[in-house]
């Protein structure tokens, strides 16, 4: 891999993640990364843990590297383009993991055909167990787009989808950890009023999500049919289904996605 600068303007939980995801698994060298957040405390914790460079605006970012991330809120993108606009030409790589900002709105805030790759990865990143959607749009070198598919799949899975895509997959990779989240902590405070302490739950409940991922990918069945395998007539887990059907799980489920998806929508506008 060509060793270009590499910068991210904000300095959040997604930020931190990638960053030090990519220097814990060696993929890229610290002194090559720079970040810019308008917090003080973020950038130094940032230059702490993961030894990466920082800069004082996000205009001297844009001077500074060839690949820059764009990793702040989707309320601070009309703020933040106009502050970077001065810097970003055609030789610039913009890499937008902002939820519902369109490539075409991104270019059109800037006034120039900058090549634009969106991305949306999650905080499992971290541990080297991220999942992100890409999308490569026009005028992105083939040596731009591979060091930003090198950089993600160095801590985890790359998946590349076309832009009409990019709202609609948030609800699958970008968000989901938070579901499984509340999953989780819905069976262990249930296990806990049954009498079994956090310290047991918590190990068996996560092994078995670990473990029940692993057979939907590996085990070439589908999940109706893992479902069947689990389950015995008259048995546990079917009356546990029981109740989950009879509460419309699924339309739960795919209610919160679909609002997951409008929000994005929302934020583009």
């Amino acid at each position: 891999m060509e060793f270009q600068k590499v910068g991210f303007i904000g300095g959040g939980n997604m930020t931190s993640a990638i960053v030090c995801g990519v220097v814990q698994a060696n993929t890229f060298p610290a002194d090559h990364i720079y970040v810019f957040d308008i917090h003080q405390e973020k950038r130094e914790n940032l230059h702490r843990k993961a030894g990466v460079l920082t800069v004082n605006s996000a205009l001297d970012l844009v001077r500074t590297c060839d690949i820059i991330f764009l990793a702040v809120k989707p309320q601070s993108f009309p703020e933040m383009l106009s502050e970077i606009r001065p810097a970003v030409n055609e030789t610039k790589t913009l890499v937008s993991i902002a939820a519902g900002i369109s490539s075409e709105s991104i270019t059109g805030a800037l006034a120039c055909s900058c090549p634009v790759i969106r991305a949306m990865p999650n905080t499992p990143l971290l541990l080297g167990k991220g999942a992100t959607a890409v999308c490569r749009t026009r005028n992105v070198t083939d040596l731009a787009y591979q060091l930003v598919l090198n950089l993600f799949s160095s801590c985890g899975i790359v998946s590349q989808i076309v832009e009409s895509q990019m709202d609609a997959v948030i609800s699958v990779n970008g968000s989901s950890p938070a579901y499984i989240y509340l999953f989780a902590k819905a069976v262990i405070e249930s296990a806990q009023k049954q009498g079994i302490e956090p310290g047991i739950s918590l190990p068996l409940f996560c092994q078995t999500l670990e473990g029940s991922a692993k057979m939907l990918l590996d085990s070439g069945n589908t999940p109706d049919e893992l479902i069947r395998k689990v389950s015995s007539k008259g048995g546990t887990t079917i009356a546990a289904l029981d109740v989950l059907k009879k509460s419309q799980f699924e339309k739960v489920i795919d209610a919160a996605m679909k609002a997951c998806t409008e929000r994005a929508i929302e934020l583009g506008k």
